[in-house]
């Protein structure tokens, strides 16, 4: 009899096993699919004419992607405090994308036929963005449903997402080649205690895999200890560091309109996630716990 109940279980358990594996490995192709597409549109639409501060206020507005998608898929229903809060963030971004068309178009250096070329790119890289936008909303929807499903697993999530995408990258072989020749022709920099020289963009390069890394791994593990409000915050307050200093160090063009439709999107972001009333519960918390 041992030997019948020892093939049993192998057949029981690693053909439950299999279908098991198969299920999970699909729901993650699934969203590793997801996100390679839209790392790699953003970071392609730095290619078609779009400032950097632009890239990081339109990509602000995932908030309302999330709220559009959130009510078609999941039948989601709002306050009208949300809904305020996404058509501030709308008009902002619709002020910051107004303004960077008029000084794409306005560009003095440009021939007529130039500045139309440059234009149409320009449109190019905002249809790019949208599609990122709306793409990165589906794909949070997914992620969400598969962590209630499977439970919320920061490590796990973080291998497949950056491993299982590597094969995709051969498609952009060519260009990256060409990069790493650019890479090679930079300036050499002689690297501090260690001593060796390298191009300076592979130094950049590395300190850029390095720290994004850290930041990524922070998001996921926000994930999984942090409720949601939380990890919208910290994000959002993230973006408007990142932007400032974009602005201030490498002078990017910021206009007084700029500054007025980034004001629309942040505030609408923390009126979203509803900071202040928060905050005044966890105020009004001890002052209960005291008279208890």
């Amino acid at each position: 009899m041992r030997p019948v109940f020892a093939v049993g279980l192998v057949f029981a358990g690693c053909c439950s096993n299999v279908i098991f594996l198969e299920l999970l490995a699909r729901y993650y192709a699934t969203m590793v699919t997801m996100f390679f597409t839209v790392s790699v549109v953003n970071n392609y639409a730095l290619n078609l004419n779009i400032a950097m501060p632009l890239h990081m206020i339109f990509r602000s507005g995932s908030l309302i992607a999330n709220m559009v998608l959130g009510i078609m898929i999941l039948k989601k229903r709002y306050s009208v405090f949300k809904y305020t809060s996404i058509g501030l963030v709308s008009v902002g971004i619709f002020i910051c994308t107004f303004m960077s068309a008029k000084q794409v178009t306005s560009q003095s250096s440009l021939s007529e036929e130039d500045g139309f070329q440059a234009f149409a790119w320009w449109l190019l890289g905002i249809g790019a963005l949208t599609f990122a936008l709306l793409m990165s909303a589906r794909m949070g929807i997914f992620q969400e449903t598969l962590y209630k499903q499977f439970g919320k697993h920061s490590k796990e999530a973080l291998f497949y997402n950056h491993a299982l995408p590597l094969p995709g990258f051969i498609f952009l072989a060519s260009d990256i080649y060409d990069h790493a020749v650019l890479f090679n022709k930079s300036e050499l920099y002689q690297v501090p205690v260690v001593g060796v020289t390298v191009p300076i963009m592979w130094l950049y390069l590395l300190v850029n895999v390095i720290t994004q890394y850290v930041c990524i791994r922070g998001v996921f593990v926000l994930t999984t200890e942090c409720a949601s409000l939380t990890v919208t915050l910290v994000v959002t307050l993230r973006k408007f560091v990142s932007l400032i200093f974009s602005i201030l160090y490498f002078q990017n063009p910021f206009t007084p309109w700029h500054w007025l439709g980034t004001l629309f999107v942040f505030t609408g972001t923390l009126m979203y996630t509803e900071v202040w009333n928060n905050l005044r519960s966890t105020k009004s918390q001890p002052q209960r716990d005291k008279k208890d």
